[in-house]
């Protein structure tokens, strides 16, 4: 039996005993299916959404290529990608994941990106939004908004890393091909370029804004679906006892670097879906607030399986393969976590001593931290009427795009 002949047994025995599961344990289905869904509706679309269609629209008007123009001898040197990374970069940072995904594939849909340059880009351009690690796992999680700080600090350094590190990629499969010359900034030539795209893209305003919403839309369609399907896989694999025999493994890893083995269980959630790893690794009392924080370094890091899928989902509709995004995953992983332990000790005098820190603080960042937890915790309760006004509009954009029936004469 080939190889392709066993993958296919085995998908095929994974979903025939998921499928068992789900009969036999439908409440617990049904459960972590409305959790996922008040994920999905009150936090991850209005936040999302926004940037999507922004996104899109800049990349319809030209702005993409103009900074692309400008960011190139940065980028190009740096990580060795076209300036446009730049842009995608820094949205899939302010966004959140898969952003980053979605802007690479859709660059390389457009050729302005190389297969291994796409490959470069999307490992190191996905990344947990500031809101996200401050408000929700720093604030809403561990009561500590500060610790946001230290995270997202090392999540970022992280994701730059691996970006120095990814540089080294596909250099093999590029030693045929001569090395892109680095062009210095033009204000002239970035305006031609943006000018030239705007004129090559033919489509009218409404159509280009109808376009971006839709295309947004079906994209956190999917997202949606992965974090529902996740929330169901991790909640039956804890009652099916599966995460406890695994759990065994794990405490032997943590006992090495002597960490807590109850952080064994929020770990392995974690590797599925990572905003449950990071819940249920802020409720151990029994690790210390260090381990802690390392370890949910790494579940952010790391992304979760469920973020993977969304990104190897859209990654699937061009020729980017997806090994180099979850080897990279790794690699942010331990960046993240190694990060986390080097700036404890800076972090506990300066922001957890109980005396004056050594440093003083700003009040920007007093600031800065109680502006991001007002918008999470007001996204929470708007962002299902938001929602739900842009399915709507999504439905009204394809009843308007529907083709029209002629009336018999």
């Amino acid at each position: 039996m080939n190889r392709a002949k066993v993958k296919t047994v085995m998908l095929a025995l994974a979903a025939s005993l998921l499928a068992l599961a789900l009969i036999s344990f439908p409440a617990v289905a049904v459960d972590a299916s409305k959790n996922g869904l008040n994920t999905w509706w009150t936090i991850v679309f209005p936040s999302l959404l926004p940037f999507l269609i922004l996104s899109e629209v800049l990349i319809g008007f030209g702005v993409v290529r103009f900074l692309g123009v400008l960011l190139e001898p940065v980028m190009r040197p740096l990580f060795r990608v076209p300036g446009v990374g730049g842009f995608v970069w820094a949205m899939g940072m302010v966004s959140g994941f898969p952003t980053g995904a979605k802007l690479t594939a859709r660059l390389r849909e457009e050729k302005q990106l190389t297969k291994i340059e796409a490959e470069r880009l999307v490992s190191f351009s996905n990344a947990s939004n500031p809101m996200f690690i401050i408000g929700a796992v720093s604030a809403s999680f561990f009561h500590n908004p500060k610790l946001g700080f230290l995270l997202a600090i090392a999540h970022y350094l992280a994701n730059f890393t691996v970006g120095l590190c990814m540089r080294f990629y596909g250099k093999a499969e590029q030693t045929n091909k001569k090395e892109t010359k680095i062009k210095r900034p033009s204000i002239r030539r970035a305006l031609h370029e943006l000018h030239e795209t705007r004129i090559n893209d033919k489509r009218p305003l409404g159509k280009l804004l109808g376009d971006a919403v839709s295309s947004s839309i079906q994209s956190l369609l999917m997202v949606g679906g992965f974090i529902i399907l996740f929330s169901v896989i991790n909640r039956l694999l804890f009652h099916l006892h599966v995460t406890s025999f695994l759990g065994k493994f794990i405490e032997m890893i943590l006992h090495v670097f002597q960490f807590s083995s109850d952080l064994s269980i929020p770990f392995i959630a974690g590797v599925f879906e990572i905003t449950l790893g990071s819940k249920l690794t802020s409720d151990v009392e029994t690790a210390a607030f260090m381990h802690q924080a390392i370890l949910t370094s790494i579940i952010l890091g790391f992304s979760g399986l469920s973020v993977q899928a969304q990104v190897a989902s859209i990654l699937a509709q061009t020729d980017i393969r997806f090994k180099p995004f979850f080897f990279a995953r790794i690699l942010q992983a331990s960046f993240a976590g190694l990060y986390t332990f080097l700036g404890w000790n800076t972090f506990t005098t300066h922001f957890l001593g109980d005396e004056k820190p050594t440093i003083a603080v700003p009040d920007f960042i007093h600031i800065k931290i109680s502006w991001v937890e007002e918008v999470f915790y007001m996204s929470t309760n708007v962002g299902p009427m938001i929602t739900i006004i842009f399915l709507c509009l999504y439905i009204l954009i394809l009843f308007s795009r529907l083709p029209r029936r002629k009336k018999p004469v």
